[in-house]
């Protein structure tokens, strides 16, 4: 094999072994100046953004261990993998897409599962990884409080009663 072609794989290979998703987009008609945005706003989120080409692309999730995406493998296919919270990279680049009407999302990898475009775009839905933990510790939280409320009650009641027969006297 070509030693170039080797050392193109091979980094490829290390960015997606070392990534917890790789997201395809197709970026037909993106700008340079705008692609550059997207790479910008991606970096902050812990994520790049890189183009390969797609035969090379193919070989590396399949030296990988990944599933094969050939259908969503063609045209000008750029690869998103970070190994930060997948939806906040899924919101950048669908709030890019909306904004510049590229890159459009066709699909992604994640924890070895194929996901279509429209599931990326439902993890770009998501609220992110901290509000999600605030909902779930308050969902943990509500059964015990309600608890302590209501142990609470009767003292509270008595409490008020005493206080108004004092008060009335």
């Amino acid at each position: 094999m070509n030693p170039d072609k080797k050392f193109i794989l091979d980094e490829i290979k290390g960015r997606v072994d070392e990534s917890d998703f790789v997201l395809v987009v197709d970026y037909t008609g993106t700008t340079v100046p705008s692609f550059n945005e997207l790479r910008g706003r991606l970096l902050e989120q812990g994520a790049e953004c890189h183009v390969a080409k797609n035969s090379f692309m193919k070989r590396v999730l399949a030296d990988s261990g990944l599933p094969g995406l050939s259908e969503e493998l063609s045209g000008q296919t750029a690869f998103v993998t970070g190994a930060s919270d997948v939806c906040a990279v899924a919101k950048v680049v669908a709030n890019f897409q909306k904004e510049f009407e590229t890159p459009v999302i066709k699909a992604g990898i994640l924890d070895g599962d194929v996901l279509s475009a429209e599931q990326v775009k439902g993890l770009a839905a998501l609220p992110p990884r901290e509000v999600l933990l605030a909902q779930l510790l308050s969902t943990i939280n509500a059964p015990a409080s309600k608890l302590v409320r209501t142990l609470n009650e009767p003292g509270g009641s008595l409490a008020r009663v005493i206080k108004a027969k004092f008060n009335e006297g």
